[in-house]
């Protein structure tokens, strides 16, 4: 039994109180003027300034793997393009060419990110990632004040892929997707009423948080891809952060360890 204040998208009775159903749009951008807004803002050029290399932003390190704070607006891994082979992943190789990827933060974000140094510790740490026994936490401002203190939004998502990297909600195709969320308190951006909260993702789909706060019409500050207007030039930067993670040890499964990156914002 899903509480009040899940947001459910997928086999949901059209009747059941308290809950928001989400039903496919056939055409969206025709009946969503803010969406069609959204859209325009979204055909402007990307041209990636990522921040100017310094020391590794490492939390930890060991034989097995290394632990670093991304920092927003550097690319977590190279992309086709010449001009944005700059990334994390690129800088983290100069000084330790074994390091192999693990999993991503979208260029936007901030925040905890962990690569493996060995074979075998790729191998477990990707094994847990693929289990979901990794405990991700993320803080966000997002736009107005939720109604309820806390909640899950189950909304399942696909790539949107003629306007790709956005993300959709698709009941049909879409692939199932949990958010846990907690507000932890009032913060105002640029004059706009906004909060904080705690986001704790249950599923790992691209965009997923951001996808899942517009959903439920608090999206995240910063945002270019699915906040409103006005909340996507409140801040210069999307306000979301990969605050902590925890996971086990790829070579003891008897040590857990718990990466902290302090939010910037």
């Amino acid at each position: 039994m899903h509480s009040k204040n899940t947001i459910l998208g997928r086999f949901a009775p059209k009747n059941a109180k308290g809950l928001i159903i989400a039903e496919p749009a056939l055409d969206a951008l025709a009946i969503d003027p803010a969406r069609r807004l959204r859209e325009a803002r979204n055909m402007e050029p990307f041209i990636y300034t990522p921040p100017a290399p310094g020391p590794l932003p490492v939390l930890f390190e060991d034989a097995a793997l290394i632990a670093l704070n991304k920092p927003e607006g550097l690319l977590s891994v190279p992309g086709r393009r010449v001009e944005h082979q700059d990334s994390l992943y690129t800088r983290v190789r100069a000084l330790h060419p074994e390091a192999m990827v693990v999993h991503r933060l979208d260029l936007a974000t901030s925040g905890v990110i962990v690569m493996a140094k060995t074979r075998e510790a790729n191998r477990a740490l990707s094994w847990q990632f693929q289990q979901r026994t990794v405990e991700k936490t993320y803080e966000a401002v997002v736009e107005g004040v939720p109604v309820e203190a806390s909640g899950c939004v189950d909304l399942p998502l696909i790539c949107d892929w003629p306007n790709r990297p956005r993300q959709i909600v698709d009941p049909v195709q879409g692939k199932p997707s949990q958010t846990e969320w907690v507000a932890l308190g009032a913060q105002d951006v640029s004059g706009r009423t906004g909060t904080r909260v705690r986001l704790r993702p249950l599923t790992g789909r691209s965009h997923q948080l951001r996808v899942h706060m517009a959903e439920m019409g608090h999206a995240i500050f910063g945002d270019r891809f699915y906040a409103s207007e006005d909340g996507a030039a409140a801040s210069k930067r999307l306000l979301l952060h990969a605050h902590v993670l925890t996971l086990t040890h790829p070579d003891d499964s008897a040590r857990t360890l718990r990466f902290e990156a302090l939010c910037p914002f």
